[in-house]
Order: C-alpha cells, then structure tokens, then sequence
C-alpha cells in the first residue's frame, strides 16, 4: 500500500524553493555561494509597519478572527483597490489568506471540477500548473516569446481557449521574466475575454509596485470593468511591503467565490494570523514612503545586472518593466563543456554547474516552464550582484 495519495504525483516541490535550501546548506557547509534563486525582498519590513504588529500584542489582539480577515483589514484591502486601481471591492468581496499563494490555492480548488482548464502564458511562476493540477484540473500552457518582450499576444489567448477552459490566469508584472502589462497591452487581451463569457480570469498584481522608467501596470478589471464579474484580483504585502514572512495575501472577487474560498479556508487555515493582519493594516493606510525608496534601488540594480549579463558569452538579457526577476537565454552557452568539464546540454545543467563551480544559485528555465533561460533575482545586495554577475562572466567565459 502507498502512503501517499495519487494526487501528490501530478504536482512537484517548489523548484525556487528547492535551488534556495540547497544554496543555504551550502553555505552552511561553509561554501562561499551567493544566492539569486530566491524571490523574496533584502530589504526590512518598514518600521511603522514592525511597530503596528508589536502595539498588537500588546493589546492582546492574538485571538482568532474572522476567516476571511478583520474587518479593518478587508477594509484596508478594499480602500487599497480603489486607491491605486479605481476598482470598488466592498469588504464582503474581499478575503485575507496566509500569503499570496493561498489565495490561488482557494480560488483554483474551490472551482475547478475534473479535467476544467486553466490558461497559463508562459515563462510563469512555478506554482500555476502544479496549483491547478492538485485541483484535478489541466494546466494549459501559452509560451510567450523575447521577442514580443515575453508578453501573451491577444491571438494565442483566442486559439488557447477550448469548451473546457474555466480561468486564464495572468501575473501582471510577471514572475519570472518581469515582464509588465499596461492597459494598452490588456486590452486587446480583454477583447478576447469579453467574447468567452464562460471563461474567468485570475488577476496576481503581487508585484506590481515594483515597477520602472515610469511604466504602469493595470490590472484587469481596471481596463474593462465588464469583466468584473468573473474576474479575481489578488495582491499582498510581501513584496511591496518587504513582509514575505508575514504571509498575507488577498484578494477582491464577487461575493459567491469569496464565500466559497472562505468555505475552503475554514476548513484549512482558517483565518492568518492575528498579528501580521494588523501589521498590513498599517502597510496599507500608512506611509508608503518606503516604496520609492526600494523601487529606486530594484532599477539601479536591474540595469546593472542586465548590462553585466548582456556582457557574457552566449548570452542575451532582456530589459525587463517590473519585479525584480531578469529571466536570460542562455541559447548561446547550450551544447558546450564548463572548464570543470560539466557539459552544459540544458539550462538545468547550466545553473547546476554555475553553483557547483562559480557558487552563484539561480533558478533553470525549465522551472518556470520555458527552457534555454535561467532565472536572476536581484533582490539582493548591489555588492553581492556585481560580484554574482562577475562570477557569470566568468563561468560563460569557460565555456568551450
């Protein structure tokens, strides 16, 4: 007899999870490894924010609440929405979970039947297919090319869809290419929507405060507010707001499927803690100062870490609009052999020899559904990614 149920084998680890674990026992074992695999912001959580969380304990806010969040958070959430997107998200339509990727999880399992579709343009976050496989529904992946700046064009959406396709899900900017959507961007996309009436839409705006040289991502619903109706927009404080171990996420939906995550929820998490909600209440109506402030650092590093790519043997770099990934081809360095003598015949061979022999982690294409790339998170130290993207030169170098 198994010990594990069948559904477990149509889903994998984590791969960014994975590449960042292995990069801190190495240097646990006291390698020298610089690690860009992980999605998560160097920056600290912003000191109103940490103080709002401690006023909470002290007043012994450490109860349960609500499933779907206190009030004053879906308030919070719902003032947010209309704040920075002009979308009208009442409290009731708005549900607090632990983290962002919960917030998918409810949505995707508290809908999708056998065999239902989910369109995922790819490269894409590593979690989409698998989240919705778990839920025993088809992932169906649309590539998006470099070549259109890694965005979905409106006509692979239209011949995308089929009978079966229940949501479209679309990661605005995106994880892991950066890639950013504007409404002039969305609306061709919207077009196809609107004539799919069956079809709903999963917004992630997670990153879409990070953002530069002034570019604007919209978000679904802001560009054709007829699609409201079957749309979710999901969003959260750990990237924004520097708060990934928080884990708060959320999401402004129609009161049906928001009753039905909290359904879904009650019988899981139940509500996220007590406390990180009151911190995000303050990260959302208090100062957004700090914003600026790390956004201004993401670009000075983003243009570093391009410029040092694009300066490597077999390699091109794309400029990216958002977030604080760059996503290479590596194209050029495929079919060759390191000085180490690793033959690099994939990009997972790729990032497995640049760890082994230049101690730089990074995440392989294939993580994110789209091989001959590697994934570069610079959210790390401007030192520490000069000296990484150094160390990439010269492994690119080495290669013969």
């Amino acid at each position: 007899m198994h010990l594990t149920a069948e559904r477990l084998d149509r889903i994998n680890p984590s791969l960014t999870i994975a590449m960042t674990t292995k990069a801190r026992a190495l240097k646990a074992a006291g390698r020298d490894v610089i690690s860009l695999s992980s999605g998560e912001p160097d920056f600290d959580t912003p000191e109103n924010v940490k103080r709002a969380a401690i006023r909470a304990i002290e007043a012994g806010e450490t109860k349960y609440t609500d499933v779907a969040g206190t009030p004053a958070l879906r308030q919070a959430v719902a003032a947010k929405f209309r704040r920075d997107s002009g979308l009208d998200y009442k409290p009731e339509e708005v549900i607090i979970s632990t983290g962002g990727k919960q917030v998918i999880f409810n949505a995707m399992l508290a809908t999708i039947d056998a065999g239902d579709e989910a369109l995922i343009p790819t490269p894409c976050w590593v979690s989409y297919p698998d989240i919705v496989a778990l839920a025993e529904g088809k992932p169906v992946l649309v590539p998006c090319s470099q070549n259109h700046g890694f965005k979905l064009r409106a006509e692979d959406l239209e011949s995308a869809i089929t009978p079966k396709t229940k949501w479209f899900i679309i990661n605005n900017p995106c994880n892991p290419t950066g890639a950013g959507y504007s409404a002039a961007d969305l609306r061709p996309i919207c077009e196809v929507l609107l004539s799919h009436p069956d079809v709903w839409v999963f917004s992630d705006d997670i990153y879409e405060k990070l953002v530069y040289d002034g570019f604007r991502p919209a978000s679904i619903v802001e560009v054709e507010p007829r699609l409201r109706a079957r749309t979710v927009t999901m969003n959260g404080c750990s990237k924004a707001y520097a708060m990934t171990g928080w884990r708060i996420g959320f999401a402004g939906a129609p009161v049906a499927l928001i009753k039905a995550m909290d359904k879904l929820q009650s019988q899981s998490t139940a509500n996220p803690s007590s406390i990180s909600q009151a911190a995000a209440v303050e990260a959302l109506n208090g100062p957004q100062d700090s914003i600026p402030r790390m956004v201004k650092v993401y670009n000075e590093r983003r243009d570093l870490v391009v410029s040092m790519l694009n300066a490597a043997p077999g390699v091109t770099c794309h400029k990216p609009e958002g977030a604080f990934y760059v996503f290479p081809a590596i194209h050029g360095c495929i079919g060759k052999t390191s000085r180490g003598g690793k033959k690099i015949s994939d990009d997972e061979s790729f990032v497995t020899a640049l760890l082994d022999e230049e101690g730089v982690a990074a995440v392989h294409g294939a993580a994110f559904v789209y091989p001959g790339h590697f994934r570069v998170s610079y959210a790390t130290s401007t030192e520490l990614l000069r000296e990484a993207c150094t160390r990439i030169q010269h492994f690119c170098q080495g290669l013969a």
